[in-house]
């Protein structure tokens, strides 16, 4: 019979929003083997939906499997302060 997964034609989607990028009409659906999938053309997001139409994690997050985020570099510049000379101090 046929090798391989029964994959439908890849469509868009009018009026869907991009869950990564927020980017509405980006969104393209297909099937294989009857499990739907979406892709998104602006950002390369990608998941797997269920019955219900929900998205379905690929794997749970874990202190083990999580990528650690590094903090940004802190850029340090000195700023000088330049005394009013209108504002004087009242003589005591």
């Amino acid at each position: 019979m046929s090798d391989g997964p029964v994959v439908t034609k890849k469509r868009f989607i009018a009026g869907a929003v991009c869950p990564a990028c927020s980017e509405p009409d980006k969104l393209m659906m297909w099937s294989e083997d009857s499990v739907p999938h979406r892709e998104c053309v602006a950002c390369g997001f990608t998941d797997t939906l269920n019955e219900q139409g929900l998205s379905v994690p690929k794997e749970l997050g874990t202190r083990v499997n999580k990528i650690e985020v590094k903090p940004a570099e802190v850029k340090v510049q000195t700023v000088q302060f330049f005394p009013n000379p209108k504002l004087k101090k009242p003589a005591e």
